[in-house]
């Protein structure tokens, strides 16, 4: 009877605890996501340079691993790089803080852009004219869309 008793008790325990630091995480990440999408509003208006890893300029896979860096994740320094990481989300499952994927190059195959999802079909990211948000649904971007990440 006491060994059943110290199973079960031993079952309990591990189960509270598990489901409290599964709740702490999820509970982080979306902390994670705010305080990323924070960083990279900070940056609205930074001008573009390719190559660019820092605040005196971003090119688009530059941006995001400088903004991912700033909430402690360390991100591959490309967006081809990039769209290997993390975990595949439909569109119509976006989140805010998901990575979201685009061909730019003209008769080019595969990824060649980079954004960060902020919520209502809005991305924030480096083009041409610098750090900027536009819609998903815009004209330029909706066919240029290859998929999204979550990290």
């Amino acid at each position: 009877m006491m060994k059943k008793w110290l199973t079960f008790l031993s079952v309990s325990i591990t189960f509270l605890f598990s489901s409290f630091f599964v709740n702490t995480s999820n509970i982080d990440a979306a902390a994670n996501k705010t305080r990323l999408i924070a960083e990279a509003k900070k940056l609205l208006g930074t001008p573009y340079r390719y190559g660019g890893t820092t605040p005196k300029g971003f090119d688009c896979s530059g941006f995001v691993y400088y903004t991912h860096k700033k909430v402690g994740v360390i991100l591959p320094r490309s967006s081809k790089a990039m769209y290997q990481k993390g975990t595949y989300v439909h569109r119509s499952k976006l989140q805010p803080g998901d990575l979201v994927f685009f061909n730019t190059s003209k008769g080019g195959k595969g990824v060649s852009h980079v954004a960060i999802y902020i919520g209502n079909n809005q991305v924030i990211h480096a083009v041409s004219r610098g750090v900027k948000i536009d819609n998903l649904n815009s004209p330029y971007w909706k066919p240029k869309y290859m998929g999204a990440k979550r990290l």
